[in-house]
């Protein structure tokens, strides 16, 4: 997957707006918080999930996705090298990100 077609599936999900934030691409819910991030020249999309679905996306594809290397890591933010994953897998992370922010509070 490249950064065009990664940036035309972040943006179909509803409501979604794209800001810049510091070297990256951030993408929220309308009234909500952030919940992905892109940087294109790295190759790297970071999405905000719970603690136990971050466990399995790391589990399942450890050398491409892996926890955030700081205390947001600890807070369920996750790096997933898009270039070398699936569209299907992103879009699943994508959507449980998307979901969680739905639900959540405003921030």
């Amino acid at each position: 997957m490249d950064a065009e077609q990664l940036l035309q599936m972040i943006l179909s999900f509803n409501e979604t707006e794209q800001n810049p934030h510091f070297d990256r691409q951030a993408f929220k819910v309308k009234g909500k918080r952030i919940y992905a991030t892109m940087h294109e020249e790295s190759g790297t999309l970071n999405l905000k999930l719970s603690p136990g679905i971050q466990k399995t996306f790391c589990e399942y594809e450890g050398g491409n996705i892996y926890a955030v290397t700081n205390k947001f890591g600890n807070q369920g933010w996750t790096t997933f090298q898009f270039q070398n994953l699936p569209s299907e897998l992103i879009f699943e992370a994508l959507n449980l990100a998307y979901t969680d922010t739905i639900n959540g509070s405003k921030k």
